[in-house]
């Protein structure tokens, strides 16, 4: 069975980029019948304040998971992988501080040297060992790399090859005797039998060094496969933002963007068009290769919003609309916002209080059509009396009517039909914001 994982590292929150890794997890396991897991990355607890906050976050979009786990309820299982390594001698003992090895690479560098580890304290002694530890030092453990040639095809980005020789031997253990992330990764994935590591391209530099370490703790089983997703380029500033500049889930949620147009816009193909896909949809769609274009179109991702916006009963956003908003406005409202916050602003111009601007030109017009407003109570047909004896006394039709109208009444020019919105606006509103265009 095909067994993928998404492991967010829980030291902020969830951003689109990361949003962008676990649907194509969770849609490659759907896709081919498979599970997803979802594993929280906490071997730092001081920064892992984000895990419930990740979880909601991929609920609220639809994702869910097979099994859960945090790597901080796993340290046993580490340490008895640590001390095998040792024993076989996998990873060797190292002293120097961070200022030496910093001291080292620069050296190595003003000489036109390649900056790997010199792997120096692999030929220090017994004894050696044993004065350090005495003086008080604590090794951290490194990797001793075959320094063979791979090579493997990556599921998104294609062939891919690297010489472990050029690389330096990774630590896989603290000076504190706790592992690192590349080490607790392997670790887990072996133990829970994943098939596929679907993960961004930042990370595609440890895969050479990663296969190394499957095979020393797995042996000769079949080959993990990975895929890379490309770093995402913000469309609206050309530049590779890892998804930040687009926001959070959490900001984008309160901004008003369904959790469907975030999905259909950063894994629809563009031939979909705007219209919204649930994750069934996508899942039947899906095929990793569509992912190698990394452009993140925020226009897009509005659009689509609008769409799913347009198709959302009062009942879906009641509880989000602002107090007191009713079916008739949301049903006038809901086919213009590319954002449910949006809403607010319209809410202000049917209940509240606006200050239209003065419509150069159109004073007559306006005193006009402010004498000719039917009298209360109004039901939907007003605005097709209105504008029928407003084109009889002026003269005026069309668009350019329309348009000083339009100003008046919302201070905007663009937005919902005004047959729906004269209704909810009233006339008193309406009749004083008139003559205050007009003065």
């Amino acid at each position: 069975m095909i067994r993928v994982r998404f492991a967010p590292t829980p030291t902020g929150n969830l951003f689109v980029s990361g949003l962008r890794v676990a649907l194509a997890n969770y849609l490659f396991a759907r896709r081919n019948s498979g599970e997803m897991l979802l594993r929280i990355d906490d071997l730092d607890p001081g920064r892992s304040i984000h895990a419930d906050q990740i979880m909601q976050d991929l609920r609220w979009v639809g994702i869910d998971w097979t099994n859960s786990f945090r790597q901080s309820e796993r340290l046993e299982l580490y340490q008895d992988t640590i001390e095998g390594l040792k024993k076989d001698k996998f990873i060797y003992p190292c002293f120097e501080s961070d200022e030496e090895l910093k001291a080292k690479a620069e050296f190595r560098r003003k000489r036109n040297q390649s900056p790997i580890y010199d792997r120096a304290m692999l030929k220090l002694t017994d004894k050696q060992r044993l004065d350090a530890e005495a003086g008080g030092k604590r090794p951290h453990w490194r990797f001793k790399l075959s320094g063979r040639s791979l090579e493997w095809t990556d599921m998104i980005l294609g062939p891919r090859s690297a010489m472990l020789s050029a690389v330096s031997d990774p630590v896989l253990v603290r000076a504190d005797g706790s592992p690192t992330p590349i080490l607790a990764s392997v670790v887990d994935d072996i133990n829970h039998r994943t098939t596929h590591i679907i993960r961004a391209e930042d990370n595609a530099g440890n895969t050479a060094v990663q296969i190394e370490l499957f095979q020393v703790l797995r042996g000769p089983q079949p080959r993990m496969r990975f895929g890379h997703l490309p770093a995402l380029i913000d469309s609206q500033v050309g530049s590779a933002t890892g998804g930040r500049r687009t926001g959070s889930l959490r900001s984008l949620r309160a901004d008003g963007v369904e959790p469907s147009a975030i999905a259909t816009s950063l894994i629809g193909k563009l031939r979909d068009g705007d219209e919204p896909l649930s994750l069934d949809e996508l899942a039947q769609r899906f095929e990793l290769a569509d992912l190698t274009a990394s452009r993140f179109d925020i226009t897009r991702m509005l659009a689509i919003n609008r769409n799913v916006l347009r198709g959302l009963g009062f009942a879906a956003v009641a509880d989000r609309l602002p107090p007191g908003a009713t079916e008739a406005f949301w049903l006038a409202v809901r086919g213009h916002l590319d954002l449910l916050n949006e809403a607010r602003g319209w809410w202000d111009v049917v209940a509240g209080t606006i200050v239209p601007p003065v419509v150069e030109g159109a004073r007559d017009l306006l005193l006009t059509a402010e004498s000719l407003l039917p009298a209360e109570p109004w039901g939907n047909d007003v605005w097709s009396t209105w504008m029928t004896a407003l084109e009889q006394a002026t003269g005026q039709t069309g668009d350019n009517l329309l348009a000083v109208l339009r100003l008046a009444l919302t201070g905007e020019d663009s937005g919902p039909d005004l047959r729906g919105l004269l209704p909810l606006i009233g006339r008193p509103r309406a009749a004083s914001r008139l003559i205050i265009a007009a003065s």
